[in-house]
């Protein structure tokens, strides 16, 4: 079986976005792909808010995830849309905020499962860089596995990935692929990706497929690139570097079968009790 990941540099056009993902989904098609992954913000990414907001909108009024559906059926390709920022509803928690939202869209352009991003960055870094995720954004509240062509997939984005109490939930629940779409700043990127990526593959013992934002970026941002594919044992089967793009990795039942038996960490797991105070 085969995954296509889509490496993006999204700016802050969602039409100009939506028509590198649908084409995209052409492409991924026909180089024998069974699904698509995309990254983090593939419909926009704009950190000017006042200019942003007039590209936002409720899930079903959102022009990208239409556009992405209407090819994912066309094509009859399954889709897993990273994620997109969309208005919460009145009936939502947090009402009011956006959720970064993935979608799992089947190869009839029906939405399959939402994911909205449980952990978000809010922090000043070094770099002079700083991230408010929290002013705009309300964090999900529960965690996501759903049924795809290569297997069970649980969903995750970017900054989810530091927290490995989540991807156990999502072994525990019987994923076998993990889905990390992401924008990693090139500071952490080129610090941490590789390494937690890897050690989330590893310690789940299942595939890791993490579609990345990558460039230079219309809202002045810088994004580390690098979407990855990694096995069960944590070899990495696709590193696509720097540039935007789409690139293909195998996914193959046998290794995931392999990393198992040799290291049954699954079975092996324990409920670890609450620290007795001495």
């Amino acid at each position: 079986m085969r995954a296509a990941l889509l490496q993006m540099t999204s700016g802050i056009d969602p039409a100009a976005n939506a028509a590198t993902i649908t084409a995209a989904i052409a492409e991924a098609k026909a180089g024998g792909a069974a699904m698509l992954f995309t990254p983090e913000m593939s419909g926009l990414l704009d950190r000017d808010r006042d200019r942003a907001a007039g590209s936002l909108f409720r899930e079903e009024e959102d022009r990208v995830l239409a556009a992405v559906r209407e090819a994912a059926a066309k094509h009859g390709l399954w889709v897993h849309l990273g994620s997109l920022a969309v208005l919460r509803g009145a009936d939502e928690d947090g009402a009011g905020k956006l959720a970064n939202r993935g979608f799992v869209i089947d190869g009839s352009g029906e939405i399959r499962a939402r994911y909205d991003k449980m952990h978000l960055f809010d922090v000043d870094l070094a770099s002079g860089e700083s991230w408010r995720e929290l002013a705009s954004y309300a964090p999900g509240e529960r965690a996501v596995i759903v049924e795809t062509p290569l297997g069970m997939l649980g969903l995750a984005i970017c900054y989810d990935l530091r927290f490995p109490d989540l991807f156990r939930t999502l072994s525990d629940a019987g994923a076998t692929l993990l889905a990390v779409p992401a924008a990693f700043t090139r500071l952490t990127g080129a610090a941490h990706w590789h390494v937690l990526l890897r050690a989330r593959a590893i310690e789940a013992a299942a595939f890791v497929l993490a579609a990345a934002q990558t460039g230079e970026h219309e809202d002045g941002r810088a994004t580390y690139g690098h979407s990855l594919a990694i096995d069960p044992w944590g070899k990495v089967l696709l590193d696509m570097g720097a540039p935007a793009g789409l690139g293909f990795a195998e996914i193959e039942p046998s290794r995931l079968e392999m990393a198992r038996s040799r290291v049954p960490v699954l079975q092996h797991r324990r409920a670890i009790p609450p620290i007795a105070a001495s």
